[in-house]
């Protein structure tokens, strides 16, 4: 384990730009979310579909009404943006159950790029449902004395989001590792268990913040 939650081990070098532990697990999970969006959408059965498919295509319903009942909008624009930062962040809280691997979410260079990603998304998402003008007159609401206050909250709502990640899956991790220091193999089971809870709560509750920031963005019609 690194001495520090900031600090990451360098397993290669590309040229100069150290490539760390986490940036690979990044890009396996990548590939095989990738691989298997693939694999699904390969041979789409419509008249009898397999229980793969079945089991896919309930995912992307119940994300669907999921953003429809937050945001009061139509959710195909932002469907495929939400279901993937879902899966990837899920996919990475779980890598943790990998003998040997930190989660790229317990690295804050992670999920400040994820930030970063639900941050201008709602910029354009904004842009796109109300227009430049408009986008920008939401941030004179309610009044045009609110515009410097407005602006900080879209920074740090991002940065609450950034931070409230990489807090817990962290967290777990530096429990997880200290109880297995001191207890031996099988005595830290419990807390994995809870560790997979908390790595799919955490998946769900930043792919609804997410949801909110650009819902609001977007359908904000003063």
């Amino acid at each position: 384990m690194n001495a520090s939650p900031l600090a990451g081990e360098a397993l290669f070098h590309l040229g100069p730009v150290p490539v760390q532990a986490q940036v690979v697990t990044t890009w396996a999970i990548m590939l095989l979310l990738a691989a298997g969006s693939f694999a699904l959408t390969r041979r789409l059965e419509v008249e009898r579909p397999g229980r793969v498919q079945a089991l896919a295509e309930w995912f992307v319903e119940l994300v669907g009404e999921q953003i429809r009942a937050t945001t009061r909008l139509d959710p195909a624009p932002y469907l495929p943006l939400i279901a993937t930062l879902f899966l990837f962040i899920l996919c990475a809280n779980l890598s943790s159950l990998v003998p040997g691997n930190e989660p790229p979410t317990a690295h804050i260079e992670t999920d400040a790029a994820l930030g970063a990603i639900v941050f201008f998304a709602t910029i354009y998402f904004g842009v796109r449902g109300q227009g430049p003008g408009g986008y920008l007159r939401s941030f004179a609401r309610p009044t045009w004395i609110m515009i410097p206050l407005n602006l900080v909250e879209a920074l740090t709502r991002t940065f609450s989001l950034m931070v409230r990640l990489f807090g817990n899956i962290m967290s777990g991790v530096f429990v997880i590792g200290i109880v297995l220091s001191l207890a031996g193999l099988f005595v830290p089971i419990p807390f994995m268990a809870l560790e997979v809870l908390t790595g799919v709560v955490q998946a769900y509750i930043f792919a609804v913040l997410a949801t909110v920031f650009i819902g609001a963005a977007a359908g904000d019609e003063g």
